[in-house]
């Protein structure tokens, strides 16, 4: 065991576990402690998407400890659950361990990891963050199609459902991201149907359920996962 502790922010990638980054497997192999995030369900059970990219890396389990977050707007709850982790975490490092924190994708892109970084800040902790593939840079490899070249623009939008402003993001980016589209596709589908521009949904990317089209018509009667997203481009 180390004399001093260190906590490590590991990206893992959209899903395929052989996206992890070389020095984030590292990483987690030689971490004491690893914490994961996940969702606790109305039912009192609980799931991981991160917990199911971990576990094809045969890390010893005693050292996996789940966060879970109930599905739910309430921010208060969730900040103390933040709360309550990141005082497990600093004990960790008190003690001298090695504790990492993971997050799906990329650790620093709409990541939970995010809500412990002011606290690990705020302790001034030594902090290393190791950066991975967020899922649209998958989805556009799968799709093989280039994303942006020479000067044209990127937007990433979260849960946009109001049709107005999307159509003023069309037509100042070339590119727009969506995600966190589960809520809001059937709003925009009309939209994005009327001006003719190209699509390409992806979901549960790097997954065995790996689903991509570039149809809009295909998703009218489907059900739509947390991880989704679609890229827009115009023609």
């Amino acid at each position: 065991m180390n004399s001093k502790g260190k906590i490590y922010g590991v990206s893992l990638g959209p899903g395929d576990p052989l996206l992890i980054t070389v020095k984030g497997l590292q990483t987690l192999q030689q971490a004491d402690k690893i914490y994961y995030p996940g969702s606790l369900l109305a039912d009192g059970s609980t799931s991981s998407y991160s917990l199911q990219i971990l576990q094809h890396y045969q890390l010893d389990a005693d050292k996996l400890q789940g966060m879970f977050l109930k599905m739910s707007d309430d921010r208060e709850a969730a900040e103390q659950t933040y709360a309550a982790t990141f005082q497990q975490m600093l004990a960790d490092y008190e003690a001298g361990l090695q504790v990492a924190f993971v997050s799906e994708g990329d650790i620093s892109f709409y990541s939970t990891f995010a809500y412990l970084l002011k606290h690990i800040q705020q302790h001034q902790l030594e902090l290393e963050i190791i950066a991975g593939v967020p899922s649209f840079i998958l989805g556009a490899a799968q799709h093989q199609s280039s994303l942006a070249i020479l000067n044209e623009k990127i937007a990433i939008l979260p849960r946009m459902k109001d049709r107005d402003t999307l159509s003023r993001y069309l037509e100042e980016f070339e590119t727009v991201v969506l995600i966190k589209v589960r809520s809001v596709l059937q709003d925009i589908r009309n939209l994005i149907q009327q001006m003719g521009i190209q699509i390409v949904y992806c979901e549960r990317l790097g997954t065995t359920q790996q689903y991509i089209t570039t149809n809009i018509n295909d998703l009218e009667n489907r059900e739509i996962p947390y991880f989704s997203l679609l890229i827009l481009k115009r023609i």
